[in-house]
């Protein structure tokens, strides 16, 4: 009952706060202004991180009535204070070098206000648990590495917010089946959060919001504290216990798939062509896929699609019963042939102007929503507040907004 209500409540807050935070938006000028280098073509509003968050922590607050949230306290403290770090990002901006600095201390903070780190495999290569001399290092590599690969993919609309929907309902059902209701009602109230504001950023015009990087840090870490309590040597999920056989490292990789290899590469390629990793270019993923289909709903729908698929080629491994280092080489070899594979087919195939690009980016084209009247019909319904049942002091900012998209 708890989780049922804490998933309403989120999803009910984001949609009462959304049009406010965009009038605020608005009003304000905090908004994403387009360049060489970003894909939108008009300024956007970058404070859609607020609104979920304000969703997650309304919702978690509504759960604590009726069970009890006490181990949800740290990771909510870091959600917290990445989403100011990452506001104060978007709006003044940090160097590379501070943002690093603060996702480490966030980590560690992390370790030992939750007590628990990434010290245990769980069997993968031999290896069980191990002291937190390696654990520690270990977990703040590869749980700020996750926290930039959340941050770096959000390039296109519902790519990053897409991604993290769905992963977050893998973890949901991880730790439901686990019996760890409370970090399932913390991952399904984050979904639920972003389920508003994904209509709102795929599917409206005028109504559209970034997540920015107060977002995608908030859920990042969210995402790290996830593969944090999944792998603990002493997690309160049981997880590994029902599902004996199973390669629970291949499956945190399997969920975070497409942004850790997507990262990976580019940041690899980056350092080969002596450049900063965190440098801003156009090499990710998202940046081919738009190219050919000129569509963030398709693009962002492609690397969902390529995560899933990679999550299945995982299940099948389990399924087969195949041994614990067979999983996570087959969630490796998917993700290499599917994220990187893609990108050096299609780019190659791109820059050499054949005709299977030729074909592929025509198809793409075709099957784009954005001409067809009863998708017009249903942005007016999603860009327009009264259709929503919300009347707020900036509607005549937003209806400005959309009459001059229409000229």
């Amino acid at each position: 009952m708890a989780i049922i209500l804490a998933v309403f409540t989120s999803m009910i807050s984001v949609f009462w706060i959304y049009f406010k935070m965009l009038n605020i938006a608005h009003e304000k000028d905090l908004v994403d202004n387009p360049n060489a280098r970003k894909l939108q073509k008009r300024p956007v509003p970058v404070v859609g991180g607020l609104c979920v968050q304000f969703g997650v922590i309304c919702a978690v607050l509504v759960g604590s009535c009726l069970m009890d949230c006490s181990k949800l306290v740290p990771i909510l403290m870091a959600m917290v204070v990445m989403t100011g770090v990452g506001a104060l990002d978007d709006f003044e901006g940090l160097t590379a070098k501070i943002r690093l600095l603060i996702e480490v201390v966030i980590v560690l903070a992390l370790i030992y206000g939750g007590g628990g780190c990434i010290d245990d495999l769980h069997g993968t290569w031999g290896i069980d648990g191990f002291s937190w001399y390696v654990g520690v290092p270990f977990t703040v590599f590869a749980c700020v590495g996750i926290i930039n690969a959340i941050n770096m993919i959000d390039g296109v609309n519902g790519l990053s917010s897409g991604l993290c929907f769905t992963c977050s309902l893998l973890f949901a059902y991880v730790f439901y089946r686990g019996q760890d209701w409370q970090h399932a009602m913390l991952c399904l109230s984050m979904a639920a959060g972003l389920l508003p504001f994904l209509l709102h950023n795929v599917i409206g015009k005028t109504s559209k919001m970034f997540l920015g990087d107060a977002g995608t840090m908030m859920m990042g870490v969210l995402m790290a504290w996830c593969v944090i309590q999944v792998l603990r040597s002493d997690s309160t999920s049981n997880w590994v216990e029902l599902h004996h056989g199973m390669n629970v490292v291949a499956l945190t990789l399997a969920i975070l798939s497409v942004p850790v290899f997507d990262t990976v590469r580019v940041m690899l390629l980056r350092i080969i062509q002596g450049r900063s990793p965190f440098a801003a270019d156009k090499t990710h993923l998202h940046h081919v896929l738009y190219t050919y289909s000129a569509s963030h709903s398709l693009t962002s729908l492609g690397e969902i699609f390529l995560n899933l698929f990679i999550c299945l080629c995982f299940a099948v491994a389990y399924w087969f019963h195949w041994g614990l280092d067979v999983q996570l080489y087959v969630v490796i070899a998917a993700s290499i042939l599917l994220v990187w594979g893609t990108y050096f087919f299609l780019n190659r195939n791109y820059q050499l102007k054949t005709g299977i690009a030729f074909r592929l980016h025509r198809r793409l084209v075709e099957a784009r929503q954005g001409e067809k009247e009863w998708w017009k019909a249903l942005q007016d319904f999603i860009d327009t507040p009264r259709q929503w049942g919300f009347k707020t002091k900036g509607d005549s900012a937003i209806e400005r907004k959309k009459t001059n998209s229409k000229m």
